[in-house]
């Protein structure tokens, strides 16, 4: 396959693109998901990351150096505040607003080891406000952390004292074949709205990768095959029964309900009852190299997800989820696609193409991800745990 492909994605491709993000995924069963998104813009590019010597805040005039355990990206980002009052903190002078979204995923937010910190959220979400761009005080464009999984509400918790100008897409990581985990996670985030409002929500996605994994358990690639329709059906079921319990609140605004997938595996009949997609399109798992990675991504979304949800009645708005570039791999087997490698001059690359390719053309997207998840390294390996903007300290 080439760097620009813009055709189908090769079966063989396909098997790797569903084995690997599946086992991404499947760590969470029966976790409850909360998506934090903040509503944000993105303009000119204002990340740099060197090779050498890295600031913490990714920018080029730092005397610090990355830290060996996490690889070469950079540090998690700080911001000094008040200790009292989450809502007055200094952004870093060291980095820019570059971004329309940041895939987010709290620290200790995943089971089976649920213990997330509110100290910790606050201090992310604070920091995610030197790049990610607030255009004119209003809120216009999501920042996606999908899929954020957590036992309580501590995000909105979180948004709520920093009174920052976010709001969030709560969701619900739903199986196949486990309607019990959905029906705890509906009932939990109908709680989150009842205790919060909605004022901060901008929208509820059911399933993230439903069909992935639901195909991928069958041994098949195509959503839109018979087995493909099973399982849609079944998810339709927990999109319809969302729908209703939002009715049922009498809220005050519309809240939008979506779907998010892998991007070659999105069900017509499932995009036809949403409102919106969240499409996961990653190129390293299609054998690309990072200087092609740009233009491959946004072919594939564009051929992929844009062109045939525009030709459905309802019309869903599509976004990118998640894309991104790997910095290492924690073993030489996986270091390299076949075409690129991991590195930290490979996420430089995508970062100096893509974001600015993205940006200029108005393709919503979610850069994946905002750090480390080192939970992934020690249970997969590989370039699993290395897709983070910073690392995980």
């Amino acid at each position: 396959m080439s760097d620009t492909a813009s055709g189908p994605l090769t079966e063989k491709v396909l098997a790797r693109e569903a084995a690997s993000r599946r086992r991404t995924k499947l760590i969470v069963i029966g976790g409850v998901v909360v998506v934090l998104v903040l509503i944000a813009v993105g303009v000119a590019v204002g990340v740099t990351v060197s090779n050498n010597n890295k600031s913490k805040n990714l920018s080029s005039s730092s005397t610090s150096s990355s830290d060996p355990k996490s690889g070469d990206t950079t540090s998690r980002p700080g911001n000094n505040n008040d200790p009292n009052d989450p809502s007055v903190f200094t952004k870093d002078p060291n980095l820019h607003k570059s971004f329309y979204g940041m895939a987010y995923t709290p620290e200790g937010s995943l089971l089976p080891n649920c213990g997330n910190s509110l100290q910790n959220v606050i201090k992310d979400i604070q920091a995610s406000h030197s790049f990610i761009h607030l255009k004119g005080g209003t809120v216009e464009r999501p920042l996606v952390a999908f899929p954020l999984f957590s036992l309580d509400n501590i995000k909105l918790e979180a948004i709520k004292q920093t009174k920052v100008d976010m709001q969030v897409y709560v969701g619900n990581y739903v199986l196949p074949d486990d309607s019990i985990s959905y029906t705890r996670q509906r009932d939990t985030l109908k709680d989150a709205i009842q205790t919060y409002g909605v004022d901060h929500i901008a929208g509820m996605t059911v399933g993230n990768e439903f069909m992935l994994n639901y195909l991928s358990g069958r041994g098949q690639t195509d959503p839109n095959s018979a087995t493909g329709n099973e399982g849609a059906s079944q998810l339709l079921s927990y999109i319809n029964d969302t729908r209703q319990m939002l009715a049922g609140l009498s809220l005050s605004k519309n809240i939008p309900v979506g779907n998010s997938d892998a991007g070659s595996y999105f069900n017509t009949e499932v995009l036809s009852a949403v409102d919106y997609g969240l499409s996961n399109v990653h190129a390293w798992f299609a054998n690309t190299t990072a200087e092609g990675a740009a233009s491959w991504v946004t072919t594939f979304f564009e051929d992929t997800n844009v062109k045939p949800a525009a030709l459905l009645p309802n019309k869903p708005k599509m976004y990118i989820a998640e894309t991104g570039w790997p910095t290492k791999s924690s073993d030489a087997g996986n270091a390299s696609n076949g075409a690129g490698t991991a590195s930290i001059s490979g996420l430089q690359t995508f970062l100096d193409t893509f974001v600015c390719q993205a940006n200029s053309n108005n393709i919503p997207y979610f850069y994946f991800e905002f750090f480390d998840e080192k939970w992934k390294d020690i249970q997969f390996g590989g370039v699993e745990g290395w897709w983070g903007l910073f690392n995980a300290e």
